[in-house]
């Protein structure tokens, strides 16, 4: 067996932020936080249907990538577990809400529900259910911005992608084909893995031969990174690199955030397979009070304004609730829309 993954003692490089900067990246955060929570309680109350997958611990992932990004400009391709990524790249909480209902007013039309959140003005490429399924359409996408600059002549055509998976993703034919064809592209491509350590019920290091994913891209010669993902500062810093060389043509980058889902695989998961011990450890390493803490200690912001910050999202988040609730049902005539195409 695959002797375990410790957790990361490095001192990676940090993003030196202003206060403005902090506040969006904690801001961000604790959006995503709280609207999981809302949507645990929802599912709970029967609102909600189906598979949730919630987010709830990653947030430093989310945030320090796409805030790294160009908003509603840059792409993102994200997985099953897409609430957060859906609010960090810019979809209202309350389209992501409603979405969620099943509502004519999400993102999808409330044809898409949890797993496939989808938005063409954030440039939200969707989430997908099966694992690994976003990775090529993503490598297709940063594929097309290099053709639309390079062959196209297109100068505005400098759009970044990232996209998200899970670490049981790195062991599907698609994550090995696509960082193949990146790398021999040269595309402007962030491949984020979110090792949570967990696919479902599965250990890591139990079902990898190499359970450090970040040295993989060292088989086709792409840039590698191992980060802290609890850490959104250190995140952020690794992406902004990341992005500023896909940005000037050098190509993609495989980041390997090591973070932790502090809720079951879904909501229907009781979360019994996971060690009490494993997940206390990591319960003490959450990121939004790592940030908080780091905020109020380089007197960037007080702890009154971070709970102001924190009532102003729950007061959000509450309006997407009942903008949920009183939005209309897709309409039974429309059962055939949106399948293909339409003409503007």
């Amino acid at each position: 067996m695959v002797a375990e993954r410790s957790l990361p003692t490095f001192q990676p490089q940090r993003s030196q932020i202003n206060r403005e900067q902090g506040l969006i990246l904690y801001e961000d955060m604790t959006l995503g936080r709280l609207f999981e929570d809302k949507c645990a309680e929802m599912y709970y109350r029967g609102k909600m249907f189906g598979f949730v997958h919630l987010y709830n611990g990653q947030e430093a992932v989310s945030t320090g990538v796409i805030k790294a990004m160009r908003q509603d400009e840059d792409y993102v391709a994200s997985t099953y577990r897409d609430h957060v990524h859906a609010l960090s790249a810019g979809v209202p909480a309350k389209e992501v809400m409603a979405e969620l209902f099943g509502k004519e007013t999400g993102c999808s039309k409330g044809r898409g529900g949890s797993m496939h959140l989808f938005s063409e003005p954030h440039h939200l490429l969707g989430g997908y259910a099966f694992v690994a399924e976003g990775i090529p359409v993503a490598t297709g996408v940063a594929f097309q911005s290099k053709y639309r600059r390079e062959v196209l002549g297109d100068p505005n055509a400098d759009q970044v992608t990232a996209c998200f998976f899970g670490d049981g993703a790195t062991n599907n034919g698609q994550f090995f084909e696509c960082l193949n064809m990146a790398a021999l592209w040269n595309l402007p491509i962030l491949f984020v893995v979110e090792n949570n350590k967990w696919a479902i019920g599965m250990a890591h290091d139990r079902a990898t031969s190499q359970p450090e994913i970040y040295k993989k891209a060292s088989v086709f010669g792409m840039e590698g990174v191992e980060v802290d993902g609890m850490d959104v500062l250190a995140v952020h810093a690794a992406a902004e690199e990341a992005v500023a060389r896909a940005r000037a043509g050098e190509g993609p980058t495989l980041i390997e955030a090591l973070t932790y889902r502090f809720r079951g695989h879904s909501l229907a998961d009781p979360d019994e397979l996971r060690p009490e011990q494993e997940k206390d450890t990591w319960f003490a390493r959450d990121p939004i009070k790592k940030l908080g803490g780091y905020l109020i200690e380089q007197e960037l912001a007080t702890q009154q304004e971070l709970s102001e910050i924190e009532n102003r999202v729950q007061a959000e988040i509450e309006e997407a609730v009942e903008f949920a609730e009183s939005s209309p049902e897709p309409d039974p005539k429309d059962l055939r829309r949106y399948i293909f195409a339409e003409d503007e």
